[in-house]
Formats: structure tokens, sequence, C-alpha cells
């Protein structure tokens, strides 16, 4: 196994996201069109926040069936993105090592972090993309 992978090697380099002006009802829709857990929240090129589906599953009811979909809609108009996004996320740059990632996912128990080189959001690696790397090296 390489020491010295750069995260750019495996991270996802079209990003889907989300403005602090979007508001739920579209962030469902992208989770579930996309079959994605994690979007980056920006103001402009800047990463504010990490939204998750869990976090969306909070305050949804989206674990009941079909006819419960009104009920999501009312609810999601009480919340902004901003209200419900992590605001306290770490970054890493494209040169960080898959190893570095590693650690901080483990140590703070993310499952996704934003990839920001000079300010702008360039790509996202998960928990996912560092166990297809691992698995790669078997």
């Amino acid at each position: 196994m390489k020491q010295r992978t750069p995260v750019s090697t495996i991270m996802t380099r079209d990003v889907i996201t989300l403005n602090l002006n979007d508001n739920m009802e579209l962030a469902e829709k992208i989770f579930e069109s996309r079959k994605i857990r994690h979007i980056p929240i920006v103001n402009g090129k800047m990463v504010v926040g990490m939204l998750s589906h869990t976090d969306l599953m909070r305050i949804s009811f989206s674990d009941l069936n079909q006819e419960e979909n009104e009920i999501n809609s009312v609810v999601y108009d009480l919340f902004t993105i901003e209200q419900i996004m992590a605001k306290s996320i770490i970054s890493v740059t494209s040169d960080t090592t898959i190893k570095e990632v590693a650690q901080i996912l483990a140590e703070h128990e993310f499952h996704a972090v934003p990839v920001v080189d000079n300010g702008a959001l360039v790509g996202i690696v998960t928990s996912t993309d560092l166990i297809k790397f691992l698995l790669e090296q078997f």
C-alpha cells in the first residue's frame, strides 16, 4: 500500500452542493435521486457546512409510508438547511494523504470530508471512498 497517496486520487470531483438559501425538500430530492449521503453546503465557493442524509432523517417522517410525504413537506418548511447542517467541519486539501484523511474520519467519527484548495471546494471524500481504496489494495 502506498504511504503517501494523495486524497485527490480517490475523491469525488463532481461534487453536488447546496446553498444556505436552498430548502430541505430539495435536499431530500438530491439525496434520493443521486443516492448520496453527504452534501457540502456552500456560500459562494466557500464551504460553510455539511448536510448528511442522517441529519435530514432526524427531522422527517420518511420512514413512514408514502402518505406521510405531506407531513414531510410541512416539517421541512419549519427548518432551514443552516439550522440542520453540521457547522463545525474539518476540510482537507487535495494533497492530504489518504492515511491522514482516514485518521480524521476515525478520530472525529465523520463519514465525509470536503476537499478544499485555495478556499474553493474541489472534491469530497467519504468513508466509502476509503473502503473502496482499501479493497483495491488486496
